[in-house]
């Protein structure tokens, strides 16, 4: 009797299974939905975990391929005994996304997120809130309007450029130790940040005060509204202020960088004081030598095409013939009011005398009529430059919190700049090669599901690579970066390709063998415990 072979990749999938098991996410859903287990080959929080395989595998495949995903996975190994690839059919996933949806996909993602945490011993004090959108194939309910419960998938301000599509929006809160979303939320397409950030912590903030401890909510300037700062008494925050209040224009423009502290080499800063809507707040006025880098580098360009323009302009003025000086006066008086970049350094009218016949008039005739035209020469504006470059190489973060001693200068502004682990998790989601880039399923509700097990997936891979870097300091151990140096703070992207090439060898009346495993892969497998060893072995 011949000996039959199998091959199968797994590549990093142990990896996503172990810490989807660690972190307790499909026990928290069996636990939380009821299923009728007699009915079921897949649990429903296997089923999760079958599309956060998926999901990590870096495929792109819609939901119906998930099958063929697996055709050349170790199913078993991965997910559970007696899982084969044909009971992971389009059938079962949207029936689970059914099933999520119906019990809600926000509170059941703060039940897997406050057990996510306390696996993972966070204690975050901040919590960064956005938004990020997500264009879809069809028209849904675009037209009709959604029915009651569901999110209106429709146009709106569109972040991934395709405004000519219908979308929905995501919105999270995520934490600032590890960058694990601690809330979701699906919006509709049309959604507004500054109405949906403060219908967020109203709704949740107290929510998130007793499962986390959380302390401070941190945003971008959408939550920086009169309604929104009126509304949250009782409520700390951490928000820039948008440029566009007088108010911090007047802070930025009579705030020269001379009388700046320095945070370190890249940034100095100011604290003032505001009452914004009424609210007493600490204002901290940032100068930034990046933006002030990335700010002369658009600006030298924008002010060249303008400056170009205007002496354009300028030269057309000076080809009109005006009939007395006056008018010649108002014109030039007219152009100067409007100009942005450059200003008129020296001019006169000339006057020019014109007459009738053709030919060179004789000594003594006098000029049938005299014309006035405008001659001058222009200057860049060295002033306005510098005014528009020192507004955009500041900004203001504003906070409810006038105690320096909770929250020091500092504090306040590393807090502010910790809001790219939310950018972070956004840009890891709608990466082309996370899952799908546009959305394709029957509805609205499978959408707001998936939206969740796409978070879910965030959740899995930021807590990867928190949990990597801490025991890798904690042991004083080292693994290797993209350039063959020694690291311990890898990112859980390069931790994936590093694994990419393991199989699964399956002989017929043998132990199954994993193959292509080096001591670099057993450094990481061991890490947390050695947990994760038991899908490599």
């Amino acid at each position: 009797m011949s000996e039959q072979y199998e091959s199968k990749i797994l590549d990093h999938l142990g990896l996503v299974a172990g810490m989807y098991d660690e972190l307790g996410i499909g026990k928290v859903i069996d636990q939380a939905i009821e299923q009728d287990e007699e009915k079921r080959i897949v649990s429903l929080g296997q089923v999760v975990k079958a599309m956060v395989l998926n999901g990590l595998g870096f495929v792109g495949h819609q939901l119906y391929l998930v099958p063929l995903f697996y055709e050349s996975k170790p199913t078993e190994r991965l997910i559970g005994e007696g899982i084969k690839a044909e009971h992971l059919n389009d059938d079962v996933l949207g029936r689970a996304l059914d099933d999520l949806y119906e019990f809600g996909v926000t509170p059941l993602y703060s039940l897997i997120a406050t057990r996510a945490c306390k696996e993972l011993n966070l204690n975050p004090n901040k919590g960064h809130l956005d938004t990020t959108s997500f264009h879809v194939d069809g028209t849904y309910n675009s037209k009709d309007g959604p029915r009651e419960g569901e999110i209106h998938i429709t146009r709106g301000y569109s972040r991934d450029h395709r405004p000519d599509l219908n979308q929905v929006i995501l919105e999270l809160i995520v934490e600032n130790q590890a960058g694990i979303p601690m809330l979701m939320k699906p919006l509709s397409g049309n959604s507004n940040d500054k109405t949906a950030f403060g219908e967020i912590i109203k709704e949740h903030v107290e929510q998130l005060r007793q499962g986390y401890g959380l302390e401070y909510i941190v945003s971008d300037s959408a939550l920086y509204t009169e309604q929104n700062l009126r509304e949250m008494s009782g409520i700390k925050w951490i928000s820039r202020v948008p440029e566009t209040i007088k108010e911090a224009k007047e802070a930025i423009e009579d705030t020269g960088i001379d009388t700046m502290e320095p945070i370190n080499k890249h940034y100095r800063y100011k604290i003032l004081s505001s009452d914004y809507a009424g609210v007493p707040q600490r204002w901290m006025l940032i100068y930034s030598e990046h933006a002030a880098k990335r700010a002369t580098h658009t600006l030298n360009g924008a002010l060249s095409k303008k400056s170009e323009h205007e002496l354009k302009e300028f030269e057309k003025l000076c080809r009109i013939e005006f009939a007395c000086e006056p008018d010649a006066i108002k014109a030039l008086e007219k152009f100067m009011k409007n100009l942005k970049c450059t200003l008129i350094s020296s001019h006169h009218i000339e006057q020019i005398a014109r007459y009738t016949n053709a030919g060179r008039p004789k000594k003594d005739n006098l000029p049938d009529k005299y014309i006035y035209r405008i001659k001058g020469a222009m200057a860049s504006c060295l002033d306005n430059r510098e005014a528009q470059l020192h507004k955009k190489s500041c900004f203001i973060v504003a906070t409810n919190e006038l105690d320096t001693e909770k929250l020091p200068s500092l504090e306040l502004f590393k807090g502010y700049k910790d809001q790219s682990l939310v950018e972070k998790g956004f840009r890891f989601i709608k990466d082309p090669k996370f899952l799908v880039s546009t959305l394709y399923l029957k509805s609205p509700k499978r959408i707001e599901a998936l939206l969740m097990v796409m978070t879910i997936c965030l959740m899995v891979y930021a807590a990867l690579e928190y949990r990597i870097r801490k025991e890798l300091k904690g042991k004083n151990q080292f693994c290797t970066d993209q350039v063959g140096k020694p690291t311990q703070t890898p990112t859980t992207r390069w931790i994936f390709q590093c694994f990419a090439g393991i199989h699964l060898l399956s002989v017929a009346g043998i132990k199954d063998i994993v193959l292509n495993l080096k001591e670099d892969h057993w450094l990481i497998l061991n890490l947390p415990g050695g947990r994760y060893g038991a899908f490599y072995s």
